[in-house]
């Protein structure tokens, strides 16, 4: 039913033109609505262990299959917007959070909670809102590349700054199984009318790689070293790929812990779960703010340095976490730990443009992608499964410093590929 909707394909002229900036926009709004299926689970977590009955690592579970789905959602979604154009996954994703929203909101156990969660609105639902969405808008920028996708993935953060505090007010006020409620009508009623925006499929790609190649690329070097895409940075482009992969794992595993336990935690410590809705507001808010610098940022140095640089300061502030447990501190922990980590995500997208092909775009992007949600999946499990071992989230810190310390390990091995290819291409007779 899906395929008299696919749109014709866009003019090339249309690349970086006022309709590429509005779809952008467009891209922005949908991820937010559509976000909402990450953040929701962790600010109902505390009602969900007490409405269940279940320990602190059951009431995380739902987060890690949301999470899960969404990743391996992601590669489908992809794949499909390669295909059909993003359009029809925009409208798949839209029913799936209307009816996986309201469907949780009436399950009567802790397993039929988890199945609405990964299926409807992690897998079919809030999947259709990042991966292609970020695929798609790459494919509209040659020059702003990096500051569109920076712009794009916001909207996965902006969510995480916008529904918190409104999700904890319908809760204190109405429940929330009438917040779930709400919240499927919502998304599927506002996602529907933005989806007609995207009738117009991508540039030809051929053409959008020939625009690129005019590009100038003294500010991507090491990018430059190794653009071939059979041979990215001299590796098999499975075995950059799956590098990626391992890092993206790496890095959310660390995310994950304060962003899906900065409620409960604030809870444990007796300053309330409203206080902590705020921080994971805060801190995702900021987030939004370090995207759109990194992204600038990652137009200048690529997409190597920048996720170098993020997993760097991400490192940081973990550490300071181990120390804080006052409110103002945790406020102001959270505030540069949103500062420190936004740009990480967006920055794998940029690398997988800048080495692999653009007919390749939506699946190699989702693949990659899935990896930083698995990540967060485990990571958010994980943190869980450490606090009802330990009875604090001390270990859950250190277990997060351990994983960013891989995903630093990774990015430096890359960039030395990177630059030993510079001094060959330099070294190379003309």
């Amino acid at each position: 039913m899906l395929l008299p909707m696919i749109p014709n394909v866009a003019s090339p002229e249309l690349v970086e033109s006022r309709y590429a900036w509005m779809r952008l926009v467009v891209s922005l709004m949908i991820m937010t609505i559509g976000g909402v299926g990450m953040y929701s689970v962790t600010v109902v977590l505390p009602q969900i262990q007490a409405d269940f009955s279940i320990s602190r690592s059951s009431a995380s579970l739902p987060y890690t299959l949301t999470m899960i789905g969404f990743g391996l959602g992601g590669i489908l979604m992809g794949r499909i917007a390669d295909r059909f154009g993003v359009m029809a996954p925009i409208i798949l994703g839209a029913l799936a959070l209307g009816g996986g929203f309201v469907g949780a909101a009436h399950a009567e156990s802790i397993t039929t909670f988890n199945i609405w969660q990964m299926v409807l609105i992690g897998f079919l639902g809030s999947a259709t809102t990042f991966a292609p969405l970020v695929a798609d808008s790459s494919l509209w920028f040659n020059r702003n590349r990096g500051i569109a996708l920076a712009i794009c993935m916001s909207g996965n953060y902006l969510a995480g700054a916008v529904w918190p505090p409104i999700i904890q007010h319908f809760i204190d006020t109405a429940g929330w199984r009438a917040t779930y409620q709400g919240i499927g009508i919502f998304c599927m009623v506002s996602m529907l009318c933005l989806a007609y925006v995207y009738r117009l499929r991508p540039p030809n790609q051929a053409l959008a790689e020939k625009t690129a190649s005019r590009r100038p690329t003294a500010r991507f070097t090491l990018e430059a070293a190794h653009s071939d895409p059979a041979r990215p940075l001299g590796l098999k482009p499975g075995t950059l790929q799956n590098l990626l992969c391992i890092a993206g794992v790496s890095c959310c595993v660390a995310m994950a812990m304060p962003q899906v336990h900065i409620v409960a935690y604030c809870g444990d410590l007796g300053l309330g779960a409203a206080r902590g809705a705020e921080m994971l507001a805060l801190m995702l808010g900021l987030g939004v703010v370090s995207r759109l610098v990194s992204g600038w940022i990652s137009d200048h140095i690529g997409g190597l340095r920048t996720l170098l640089l993020g997993s760097l300061l991400q490192g940081v502030a973990l550490f300071m976490f181990l120390g804080s447990d006052s409110l103002v501190s945790l406020y102001l922990v959270s505030a540069l730990f949103g500062l420190f980590q936004g740009g990480i995500v967006p920055a794998y997208a940029l690398i997988v443009r800048e080495f692999f092909s653009t007919k390749e775009a939506g699946g190699r992007v989702g693949t990659v992608l899935m990896s930083t949600l698995l990540g967060m999946a485990l990571g958010g499990w994980l943190s869980g499964a450490l606090y009802d071992l330990t009875g604090s989230y001390t270990a859950a810190f250190v277990n997060g410093i351990a994983w960013n310390f891989l995903n630093v390990g990774i990015m430096l091995f890359l960039l030395h590929r990177a630059r030993r290819g510079l001094q060959l291409k330099a070294a190379a007779p003309y």
